[in-house]
């Protein structure tokens, strides 16, 4: 395993493999860190012809091809700042993306082009297809850039409002990949099947931790949860990443006797002790790390595969490079066993959000005057606490927190009382108003009605009666955002109107 080291290098060093060892699997190809070099190069040197102004944003709107892995590095080489755009959006969500980042050019595909309307693409953006990018010509070395320079936007899925651009710097990336490779203990001889959409923090950190450890990444797009099992043959994967709703279809999945994965990671939201103790039976060989983190900070903590069974309800402790703490709603320091805010200090604190000063000042405060590493923090919005053993665990967000006959109900705790017999496969617990209560919880769950019956009972005898949903909303799936994760705010305005 290569060194902790904490000094920042620009983004494009990533590539940290040897010359001729498999950094790239496609279906027809695979490219040794030579080749993606040279792409990175070949790309670089094309977006420095094009006139544009220095940190001028380059969005691209792709699927998992060759030139969606290399932007990044390319982008950033040439002084400019990437925008990924979820392949999964449409029209309106990529024209805000266009409009608010600023974009000077949007390399995609004449498919997804074609459904652009004037209107959509600000005036100064250029269409480019991606036909028109050379991977193959010669362009400038490893860059020399500052390593606080932005780097990238990243817009989030947020539960309100419109997706905003989180700033990301050089050493925000940089620093996110040494963290990830060291934590994960990721080695040359690794194969990471990549799943998670490249515009997704946590699928474009798969890149830059894979390449900074020196192993390959397979990018794939799938359909069904059937295409990852037989990507996971294919390939030899040895690492798999993956949200709750994933992890859900893929335990239905059929999967042979026995795999090469070894390592499987969860991010963007909590396991249930469920779904853990199916992942540990489906996978005995495979290390399980579940990890809490959000855009503002990349990351926050992670659980050590050796703890999970014993305390599958955790999130773990802080990655290299964080310093987490729980803060109470005064400002002190949190004891344990007390809730408070989750508050992420450290040079993985994103640089704002992109022209929004108003929403950076009410996320980015200074940290507390008891933290090491000072400067601003992102202050999570979501509810935590620290058991006696130093472990984390996940209350809910603040924003989401039900009250009802004045009690404070954590959603999470709802949903996994749901999830804890066989009635449904997904739930999602809200308050909506109720004008004695303040609010009632209803819950929305994927499965069969004909078992609302024996829920009822069952959750009778296991939660007390100021916790008992008034209403179950029965589907036959939950919807998803475009990060494959469970749509809480669409789930929340259907159940609400």
């Amino acid at each position: 395993m290569k060194p902790l080291d904490p000094i920042p290098k620009p983004i494009d060093h990533v590539l940290c493999g040897g010359a001729q060892t498999v950094a790239l699997i496609e279906k027809t190809r695979r490219w040794t860190f030579d080749d993606v070099e040279r792409a990175v190069s070949s790309v670089a040197g094309w977006l420095a012809a094009q006139a544009l102004d220095p940190s001028a944003r380059i969005a691209t709107w792709l699927p998992k091809t060759v030139l969606a892995c290399v932007m990044p590095l390319a982008a950033a080489r040439a002084g400019l700042v990437h925008v990924p755009v979820n392949p999964a959006l449409r029209r309106a969500q990529v024209a805000h993306i266009l409009a608010d980042s600023g974009a000077a050019m949007l390399v995609t595909q004449d498919g997804r082009a074609a459904t652009l309307t004037a209107d959509d693409v600000p005036a100064p953006c250029r269409l480019v297809p991606d036909a028109a990018v050379p991977l193959g010509a010669s362009g400038p070395g490893r860059s020399a850039h500052d390593p606080g320079a932005l780097a990238a936007l990243l817009y989030t899925s947020g539960s309100t409002g419109r997706p905003k651009g989180v700033m990301l710097s050089h050493a925000n990336l940089w620093l996110g990949a040494v963290s990830v490779a060291h934590y994960l203990r990721l080695t040359p001889e690794d194969r990471v099947l990549g799943v998670l959409p490249l515009s997704f923090d946590y699928g474009q950190n798969q890149l830059f931790s894979t390449w900074f450890a020196g192993a390959a990444v397979a990018p794939l797009d799938y359909l069904a949860p059937r295409d990852v099992v037989k990507a996971v043959t294919r390939v030899g994967a040895t690492t798999l990443a993956g949200v709750p709703p994933l992890w859900v279809q893929l335990l239905e999945a059929e999967w042979p006797a026995d795999t090469t994965l070894r390592r499987l990671t969860n991010s963007g939201g909590a396991l249930t002790e469920r779904l853990v103790r199916g992942l540990r039976a489906r996978f005995p060989r495979a290390d399980l790390y579940a990890m809490y983190g959000l855009t503002e900070a990349f990351r926050s903590t992670y659980l050590d595969p050796a703890l999970i069974d014993e305390h599958p309800d955790a999130m773990g402790r802080a990655i290299p490079f964080a310093e987490v703490t729980v803060v109470r709603p005064d400002g002190g320091r949190a004891a344990p066993g007390e809730a408070g805010e989750l508050v992420h200090a450290g040079p993985l604190v994103a640089q704002g959000y992109w022209r929004d000063a108003d929403r950076t000042a009410q996320r980015f405060r200074p940290a507390p005057a008891w933290t090491q590493s000072g400067g601003i923090a992102v202050w999570s919005g979501d509810t935590v606490v620290e058991g006696s053993d130093g472990l984390l665990r996940f209350v809910g967000r603040e924003d989401e927190m039900i009250k009802s006959a004045g009690n404070r109900i954590s959603p999470l705790e709802v949903e996994e009382a749901v999830l804890a017999g066989e009635e449904a496969r997904e739930a999602v617990a809200i308050g909506v108003p109720d004008p004695r209560l303040g609010q009632t919880i209803v819950v929305a769950l994927a499965g069969d009605p004909d078992d609302e019956a024996a829920l009822r009972t069952r959750l009778r005898a296991l939660l007390p009666s100021f916790m008992q949903p008034v209403r179950y909303v029965w589907r036959a799936e939950l919807p998803r955002n475009a990060n494959g994760k469970l749509d809480r705010a669409a789930i929340r305005g259907e159940l609400s109107a």
